[in-house]
């Protein structure tokens, strides 16, 4: 029963912190627009019925139903599909403006053209599919307060908000994580010797007759014993250790040992045997393939004892960078990534645990966290931050794919804007109309359908055939 209550627990916070998450990434993008002058009608949390709202001025704020995404619903999103003859683009002049005749501010004389229906409709910005949400009709703000009459730098700048502030919560989350927590890692204290080599490719973990004898098992070593030093070279931490190990099979090293308070020195020989290959991290190396890559590499037979320790300020840029580089690999493989959760789904196999997972999926893992029993209650904090850290890296990561109707492709538009400038620039010719989103709608369609099409995969594959950290 507890144990249960735990999981809620883990579940309603996650929910909570993916709320903040995402209303906070949204808040990236109001910000800089309400700077630039954009009229803003929705800040909006979730999808689907409004739970609640509140409108103190121009700008109503509210909770939806489905906490799966949110969106700001700015002003004129979507430029003017046409230009008539008269109109004018961003920073034109008619030829008689200021002149005999002029219209008094706010009026509109009987042949100027008024901004397209498609200028004034709102579009989302953020963790959602921009411009495809409720919309109720054209809203209040005149023309010149829209989105795209902005400068291709402030457009990006207003896209890129959402992101850069999940990169930013991501980094305070890893800082609080790393440096106030603490991670485990393998210390110099020997936690396990082995009585025999296995190959790395072998399944089976029982010793048998013929099986060669572990070199450390042999020189003597036993849990507990601290490693001082290699062939009188101090080392520092166990993957310093291991790479000696790895790099010296046939050749005598001589170990510094301190066993209970006695330093004394132990002879051993690296055999060469068949184990995963390490990348500089320390981690499972793999290949294009995500297949852990074999190596033939010297092996002693010793495990690490585990320890908490806090981290220094420079792991937090490369715990973000790590992660920034597993979730690019995972949206480079998406397409089979997403055969194999097909075949997980409805199928035999099994869920390949560093491969792709929705919003139920990670619900699951943080209410697994909060309910094992045989952990503390800050171990159960430190693994709901760095979860909630990893999710605000993906939302980072994710939005920034140059497809409509993520931000990416917002920037991606913006940019397509200013080189088209700077070529009308170069011939002398009027700067050109900004390009107008809704002649992509196909293709962002496309985009649509596909990312619902993979939730609901996803969704399925967590529910029938989840990731899980209890075996």
């Amino acid at each position: 029963m507890e144990s249960t209550i735990w999981f809620i627990v883990g579940v309603l916070a996650l929910i909570v912190g993916l709320g903040i998450s995402i209303g906070l990434h949204e808040w990236g993008h109001f910000y800089p627009a309400k700077r630039f002058g954009v009229g803003i009608t929705k800040f909006m949390v979730g999808f689907g019925p409004t739970l609640w709202s509140k409108k103190p001025g121009e700008t109503e704020f509210g909770i939806k139903a489905i906490p799966l995404g949110g969106y700001v619903a700015m002003h004129g999103m979507f430029a003017p599909s046409e230009r008539g003859p008269n109109e004018k683009g961003p920073g034109e002049k008619g030829p008689s403006e200021n002149g005999p005749g002029e219209n008094g501010p706010g009026e509109r004389g009987p042949g100027e053209n008024r901004p397209s229906e498609s200028a004034r409709r709102r579009g989302g910005a953020g963790t959602d599919f921009a411009g495809l949400d409720d919309h109720d009709g054209p809203d209040e703000f005149d023309d010149s307060r829209s989105f795209y009459r902005l400068s291709v730098f402030r457009r990006i700048v207003i896209m890129l908000g959402g992101p850069v502030m999940n990169l930013l919560i991501a980094a305070v989350l890893y800082a609080v994580l790393l440096m106030g927590f603490g991670v485990v890692q393998p210390s110099l204290t020997v936690g396990s010797v082995s009585q025999c080599v296995l190959p790395a490719t072998e399944t089976r973990t029982d010793c048998r007759p013929g099986d060669p004898a572990a070199p450390g098992n042999q020189a003597g070593m036993e849990p507990g014993d601290v490693i001082l030093a290699v062939d009188g070279q101090d080392v520092d931490s166990w993957l310093v250790l291991t790479e000696i190990i790895r790099d010296h099979p046939g050749d005598t090293l001589s170990l510094t040992i301190d066993r209970e308070g006695t330093t004394r020195d132990i002879r051993v020989t690296p055999l060469l045997t068949e184990r995963f290959a390490m990348d500089s991290r320390g981690q499972v190396d793999v290949d294009a393939n995500g297949d852990p890559v074999v190596e033939a590499v010297g092996f002693v037979g010793i495990g690490a004892a585990l320890e908490t320790a806090r981290q220094p300020v420079t792991q937090v840029p490369v715990a973000i960078w790590d992660n920034v580089e597993g979730v690019t690999r995972v949206i480079v493989t998406l397409p089979q990534r997403m055969v194999q959760v097909s075949q997980a789904a409805f199928g035999e196999d099994e869920r390949d645990p560093n491969g792709p997972i929705s919003v139920v999926g990670v619900g699951r893992i943080a209410g697994e966290i909060a309910s094992i029993d045989d952990i503390e209650n800050h171990d159960r904090i430190a693994g709901f931050i760095g979860l909630l850290a990893s999710l605000n890296i993906a939302l980072f990561v994710f939005n920034l794919i140059p497809l409509l109707p993520l931000d990416g492709g917002h920037v991606a538009v913006a940019l397509i804007d200013g080189i088209r400038r700077k070529a009308a620039s170069i011939r002398g010719s009027p700067p050109p109309n900004p390009t107008n989103p809704q002649k992509l709608m196909p293709l962002t369609l496309v985009v649509v359908a596909a990312l619902i099409s993979m939730s609901v995969l996803l969704m399925y594959a967590d529910i029938v055939n989840p990731i899980s950290l209890i075996q």
